[in-house]
């Protein structure tokens, strides 16, 4: 069968952003004072929201309150500096208008801060008609709480099977979200994350390419699910 809704996690997944993510995160981690990172320690401290990210990049000593007003000096530097390096995934705008034009109902749920994840969607993506796109937004819980998932499937009205709604991701914290909410986990191998730990977070399935994805989407087999 055919999947009815699919959605989306932007980072390493739609797009890749970490290299305007790891020069943003340098530069205020140089500004401040402290040593900077590559772009694999970067992948590894993506995924979690920005606060997140720049508290890893931190000494664990830093006080909490230096936390935050780091995490907002990056928010300011990244907002102006968002899209120097970041491009889609090879296929991936392909995949995009074929799912639109077969009809599946497309969102996506990040867990970077709202504005910057609207911002990147709009830019890279304006023909596709998402049902939500939706970032870290005060008062809703990160993923891999299924807050999210459940918010986007009521504001779209959706009422079919949790086996015909597929979560793509490339994270543990993505294939958690999809267990928490009961939806069909599906991992994508060119993210930030390992394979290693897609399947220790029991990814349902794993996909190489955009292509491979869009068989998926196409020949979703529920029988199938573990």
């Amino acid at each position: 069968m055919i999947a009815d809704f699919v959605i989306f996690d932007l980072d390493g997944t739609l797009l890749n952003t970490i290299g305007d993510l790891a020069a943003a995160c340098n530069h205020v981690m140089e500004t401040n004072g402290y040593p900077t990172y590559g772009l694999d320690d970067y992948k590894r401290f993506a995924g979690s929201g920005v606060r997140r990210l720049v508290e890893l990049a931190l000494p664990s000593s830093v006080p909490q309150a230096e936390v935050e007003r780091m995490r907002n000096e990056f928010v300011e530097y990244y907002g102006l500096h968002i899209d120097n390096e970041t491009v889609p995934y090879d296929g991936i705008p392909e995949l995009l208008h074929d799912l639109q034009e077969a009809g599946i109902t497309m969102a996506v749920a990040s867990n970077k801060f709202h504005e910057g994840t609207c911002r990147l969607v709009k830019k890279y993506f304006p023909e596709i008609r998402f049902s939500s796109v939706f970032g870290q937004r005060p008062g809703i819980p990160l993923k891999p709480d299924p807050a999210v998932i459940y918010e986007i499937l009521e504001t779209a009205g959706y009422a079919g099977p949790s086996g015909s709604v597929v979560f793509v991701g490339d994270s543990g914290i993505d294939m958690d979200t999809a267990h928490a909410a009961g939806i069909v986990s599906v991992g994508v191998s060119w993210g930030f994350r390992s394979l290693s730990e897609l399947v220790e977070h029991e990814a349902e399935y794993i996909v190489d390419g955009a292509g491979a994805l869009k068989d998926l989407v196409f020949n979703l087999k529920d029988n199938e699910r573990q």
